[in-house]
């Protein structure tokens, strides 16, 4: 099952409806890791040493630093861009699909959710 960290953007409603959800997902937030008010690439550096798939809003910014590290050929899980305007019910059920599919691989990608 892979791993995943939410950054400072994402709504925290759906770090607690994923935990509420599954006691088997693994997600942690940055202040939980001791990484709140740390730059986009310290957070992408952090993420992809833990093998973490990382969770985000920001899409302004966040999204050029993981393409930078896959055009970099860096170690890079994934990342996964939520879009806000998006009902938090169904970012929940996606991340949760995603996170029970053994065979799913993000790493090198960027995805964006709701999954159409």
């Amino acid at each position: 099952m892979p791993k995943f960290l939410a950054d400072e953007d994402l709504n925290n409603r759906i770090v607690r409806g994923l935990r509420r959800l599954s006691l088997e997902i693994d997600i942690a937030r940055v202040h939980e890791v001791g990484l709140i008010g740390v730059d986009d690439v310290e957070v992408l550096e952090w993420a992809a040493g833990e093998g973490r798939i990382l969770l985000t809003h920001d899409v302004a910014t966040m999204i050029a630093f993981g393409y930078d590290r896959i055009k970099n050929e860096k170690e890079f899980p994934g990342m996964i861009a939520v879009s806000q305007n998006a009902p938090i019910g169904r970012v929940i059920e996606d991340i949760a699909k995603i996170a029970e599919n053994e065979n799913i691989d993000l790493s090198g990608r960027v995805i964006f959710i709701p999954i159409k």
